[in-house]
């Protein structure tokens, strides 16, 4: 099966760009610099940020749907990020180091499915899910500290 990773559309996050502490603290977001990699990933371009890289730190609604799988938490974006990630049939660097709950949805937002698993090892569990009619779309979520790192669909 085919499968598509999606890094979130830029749009939402552009007018944070360049604005000082104070006003992203106004917003509930704050400015951090890279001091490790990796340890930053960045949810736009889906990969480990290089020291020094300016990353704004903010809560992102992944899972908007109204269940009682509806979601939100805390991201990593590049400051300046536009081009998002968009790779089929491959599992970016980012994910495969590290250990990933891959979650399984329904076109209605309903979990049908979860496992943990090496990043490295997701392509057999991605094809098997994508391969249930009943699902509709996947969630790659980075283990440690439950994150939302990538959206996976068919391709």
């Amino acid at each position: 099966m085919s499968f598509r990773i999606r890094g979130l559309d830029p749009a939402p996050f552009l007018s944070l760009y360049g604005l000082s502490d104070p006003e992203l603290a106004d917003r509930g977001a704050r400015r951090v610099f890279v001091d490790a990699s990796p340890g930053y990933p960045d949810r736009i371009e889906v990969r480990d940020m290089a020291i020094g890289e300016a990353a704004l730190l903010l809560n992102y609604e992944h899972q908007p749907a109204p269940t009682a799988y509806r979601s939100a938490h805390a991201i990593f974006v590049r400051e300046g990020a536009t081009a998002p990630l968009d790779l089929v049939n491959a599992i970016p660097a980012v994910i495969a180091r590290r250990p990933i709950s891959l979650r399984a949805f329904d076109a209605a937002g309903e979990m049908l499915d979860g496992e943990l698993c090496d990043g490295g090892a997701l392509i057999p569990l991605i094809d098997a899910w994508l391969a249930r009619p009943e699902v509709d779309y996947l969630h790659a979520h980075y283990a440690r500290r439950g994150c939302y790192a990538a959206r996976i669909e068919r391709a």
